[in-house]
């Protein structure tokens, strides 16, 4: 829950980018990712210093605020996984990043001999799961027709860092295709490039307590599945709101497409009353109950993965039709 995979990705290397930058500026050299020095010299360590640490700051400070938001995802998946999520994209992003380079060459004949340097890749591959997994939720509009999300901030913060750069876009699509490829499960990539349980045992017992905080004892916690970063009060009234926003965006919706609106409380009793025992009094008769809609397994496993039920997770896509955001927005809700 305390993320400390990402608090260490987010100080460690922005603590060197910045000395780097204001006082050992001669050891830059060290930190630059030279390709021709990899191909031709086999200076295969100029990979790790190479894409590990940024040395220009803006990609520092872009970088360190994708890490920040996505730090979601190892609070769901758990340290061990995201750390094999990001060793996958890493090694994989590096393989691209060469054949990339020499498509570049070959097509348009563009001799690209660095790269701008930094943690790149892996931040760009989770923009994968990023889009396919987290819920989209409507915050308001601009101008009546383009909508702003939750998620708009952390995409104009990937488009900023995608542009401070002229060679930027290698690393970008080669941290997509990476992430697309561990996230589709391509070629069994999860299980061949994953952190070793040892290892993961190792670095929990000598960096956890290092990067871990207490949680504030002035606030109540609440909670709400598995999205640990909205168990407060005061976001989760933020989140009702967003919630109301996008489910009232759904309903007219349907509504156009239907010609009526939508009765929430006729399409979820079972959720409403799911912690009331006196609901098995209230069951509606068998004749006036719909055959029960087939649900996607994946969409399933994804819901069971954010903590939820199966149960739960079953009758959220019946109800919804099998609308993920829909049911994923009820489930937080409730």
């Amino acid at each position: 829950d305390k993320a400390p995979l990402s608090k260490s990705l987010l100080l460690v290397p922005s603590a060197i980018s910045i000395l780097l930058t204001l006082l050992f500026q001669h050891y830059q050299k060290f930190f630059a990712y030279n390709l021709q020095a990899v191909k031709e010299d086999f200076q295969i360590w100029r990979l790790v210093c190479g894409r590990t640490i940024c040395l220009d700051l803006k990609d520092t400070f872009c970088s360190s605020l994708l890490i920040y938001n996505f730090r979601i995802f190892e609070r769901r998946y758990g340290s061990r996984k995201f750390s094999s999520f990001l060793l996958g994209a890493w090694m994989l992003s590096a393989l691209f990043d060469l054949l990339l380079v020499e498509i570049t060459q070959y097509i348009f004949g563009i001799t690209i001999n660095s790269l701008p340097s930094g943690f790149l890749g892996p931040v760009f591959a989770l923009f994968v799961p990023f889009y396919s997994s987290i819920p989209r939720v409507q915050v308001t509009q601009v101008l009546g027709h383009f909508s702003i999300t939750n998620k708009s901030l952390v995409y104009i913060l990937g488009l900023q860092l995608l542009t401070s750069g002229s060679y930027i876009w290698i690393l970008a699509l080669s941290g997509l295709i990476s992430g697309i490829c561990y996230n589709s499960s391509i070629l069994k990539v999860h299980q061949i490039l994953c952190v070793p349980r040892w290892v993961a045992k190792v670095f929990s017992w000598t960096l956890e307590p290092v990067f871990s905080s207490a949680e504030p004892t002035n606030e109540v916690r609440v909670g709400m599945g598995a999205t640990v970063d909205i168990q407060r009060q005061q976001r989760m009234e933020l989140l009702d709101r967003q919630i109301m926003m996008s489910q009232v965006a759904q309903m007219r919706r349907q509504r156009q497409q239907q010609g009526g609106m939508i009765n929430w409380n006729r399409l979820f009793p079972p959720l409403r009353h799911r912690h009331n025992a006196n609901y098995q009094d209230h069951h509606p008769s068998e004749q006036g109950i719909p055959p029960p809609t087939e649900v996607s397994e994946e969409q399933v496993a994804r819901l069971m993965e954010m903590g939820f039920s199966r149960g739960d997770a079953l009758e959220a896509l019946r109800a919804s039709n099998n609308d993920l955001n829909v049911a994923t927005n009820f489930l937080l809700q409730h």
